[in-house]
C-alpha cells in the first residue's frame, strides 16, 4: 500500500484468561503487516504479556500506555516502540496500568480516555489491535469505546462458551451508551483439537450460536506458539512455514476481506 491511515481499531476481548488473545494480537498483527498494512498493537493489559511476547522487559520500559493515559505532556510518539516486524509498532504496558483503573474512576469522560489518546494514530496506521485484559472492567470498557470492532478469541472447550454471553451483554451496553458504531467483527476458535469429540462439539455449538460471525479459520493447538513467545517474536517469523503461521495468515486475509477491504 502506498498510503496509510483511517485505521480500523479492533479489540481482542474475552473476560476469560488463557484463550489466546495475546497470541492472536501478535500473530494477526504480524500477518497483516506482511500483507502491507501498517499496524499498531496496543498492550492494554497490566500483565504486559503482549510486550513480553514481543521481546520487551516490562521492568525496563520507561514510558508505557499508562503514562499516555494519565500524563497530559506525554505524546503517542514518546511511547510507541518499533517491534522486530517491519510495519508493526507497539504501545507497551506493564503493571503500572493497573493503577489507571483506579485513577480513571474520578476522571471526566473516563470511558473515552483511550479513545482520546489513540486519535492521533488513526491517520498513521491501517489497523490498531488492542489486547484487552481478561476482565470486563473500566480498561476493557475504554478499549470497546475506542474500537470499531471486536474479535472474540474463544478456546474450544465448554466453559469458554458459557462466558461469552456476559461479554456480548457488555458489548451491547457499550454500543447503546458509548459507542454506536461498535460491532463484533468475528469469533475465533482457538486451541482447537479436531481429534477430540469435545473439541468438535464445541466448534459445532459455536457455529450454531454465532453463525457467520465465526471465522472460517480455526487456530489449532501447537507447541510452536509457546516457543515463539519465549523467543519474543511472532510465529510468522519464528516458524514461518508452520501450520500455526499459515492459520494466522489465513485469518489476516479473512479480517481484510470482512472488515478492512470490504
Amino acid at each position: 500500500m502506498s498510503t496509510h491511515g483511517n485505521a480500523r481499531i479492533i479489540s481482542m476481548c474475552n473476560q476469560k484468561g488463557g484463550v489466546g488473545k495475546t497470541t492472536t494480537t501478535i500473530n494477526l498483527g504480524a500477518s497483516l503487516a506482511e500483507c502491507g498494512r501498517k499496524v499498531l498493537l496496543v498492550d492494554f493489559d497490566p500483565q504486559g504479556s503482549l510486550s513480553v511476547g514481543l521481546g520487551l522487559n516490562p521492568h525496563q520500559i520507561e514510558l508505557t500506555i499508562y503514562n499516555l493515559l494519565m500524563e497530559r505532556d506525554v505524546t503517542l510518539d514518546d511511547v510507541i516502540v518499533p517491534t522486530g516486524v517491519p510495519g508493526m509498532d507497539l504501545l507497551p504496558s506493564n503493571i503500572d496500568l493497573s493503577a489507571a483503573e483506579v485513577q480513571l474512576v474520578h476522571e471526566v469522560a473516563r470511558e473515552q480516555t483511550l479513545q482520546r489518546v489513540l486519535a492521533p494514530a488513526i491517520g498513521e496506521y491501517d489497523v490498531i489491535l488492542i489486547d484487552c485484559q481478561p476482565s470486563l472492567g473500566l480498561l476493557t470498557v475504554n478499549a470497546l469505546t475506542a474500537s470499531d470492532g471486536v474479535i472474540v478469541p474463544l478456546e474450544c472447550e465448554y466453559f469458554a462458551l458459557r462466558g461469552v454471553a456476559l461479554l456480548k451483554t457488555t458489548i451491547d451496553k457499550v454500543r447503546e451508551r458509548l459507542n454506536p458504531k461498535l460491532q463484533i467483527d468475528g469469533v475465533l476458535g482457538t486451541m482447537y483439537d479436531g481429534r477430540t469429540l469435545h473439541g468438535r462439539e464445541v466448534m459445532e455449538r459455536l457455529v450454531a450460536a454465532w453463525g457467520d460471525t465465526v471465522f472460517h479459520t480455526v487456530i489449532r493447538r501447537t507447541v510452536k506458539f509457546s516457543d515463539s513467545t519465549v523467543a519474543g517474536e511472532p510465529i510468522t517469523s519464528y516458524a514461518t512455514n508452520s501450520p500455526g503461521a499459515d492459520a494466522y495468515r489465513q485469518l489476516a486475509r479473512e479480517v481484510l476481506a470482512r472488515c478492512l477491504d470490504g
